[in-house]
């Protein structure tokens, strides 16, 4: 994806790279024009970090495209820039209930924690199809038979880039992630979730250009 820049602001490109360091007062000689004119081009130009500007020195260009730009934003992005809530459900929760909770909250994918609300497992759609299909009672049968348990799962923090969370939700191929907090002896908090849902989302806003 790249930014689009009209013509003036391709003009004041091309004397910042030829010229700079130059002040806004320079600039706008070279293209006879007033500063204040110019003001809102140098000001877009700087947030979208083609230019750089510093006090008593002017303007100066980056040398970065548009592409690396983007890129340089989305590698900073985290977590709980787009975390959603969690939908979590207790370890001695039957297997229906874990059912019906999945399709109220409209989710691919639940937490499950202990009785001290810390992270024991995790149920995906698959798991629950799965204990649909047997003949076992579903109203009697517990979600931490059937669940994935620790430490074998994949979880995330809150701090951590959005772009790692992505790799992993490909390399292991699951819908979600929870997001977690340490919480002592080893345990951890559910304080979120990541899903591709999430990552949609960042693609949204990249194409409104809410991230430049």
């Amino acid at each position: 994806m790249t930014i689009e820049l009209t013509g003036r602001q391709e003009e004041i490109l091309g004397i910042v790279k030829d010229s700079g360091p130059i002040t806004g007062e320079q600039i706008a000689e070279k293209l006879s024009l007033t500063r204040a004119t110019l003001r809102p081009d140098l000001a877009i130009l700087t947030m979208a970090g083609f230019l750089d500007a510093r006090p008593r020195v002017g303007y100066f260009y980056t040398g970065k495209t548009g592409s690396q730009l983007l890129t340089e934003k989305v590698k900073k992005l985290t977590v709980q820039d787009y975390q959603s809530i969690p939908v979590v459900v207790n370890e001695s929760s039957s297997v229906y209930d874990a059912i019906c909770s999945m399709f109220l909250e409209d989710v691919g994918t639940l937490f499950v924690v202990n009785e001290h609300a810390f992270l024991v497992g995790v149920l995906s759609r698959k798991d629950l199809l799965r204990a649909s299909i047997g003949k076992q009672d579903l109203e009697t049968m517990p979600v931490s038979i059937i669940m994935t348990r620790m430490p074998n799962i994949t979880v995330c923090e809150k701090d951590d880039l959005v772009i790692e969370v992505a790799n992993k939700l490909i390399e292991k191929q699951i819908d979600a992630l929870p997001v977690v907090k340490e919480a002592g002896e080893s345990n951890l908090e559910v304080i979120g979730r990541v899903t591709k849902t999430n990552m949609t989302k960042v693609l949204v806003d990249l194409s409104h250009d809410q991230l430049l």
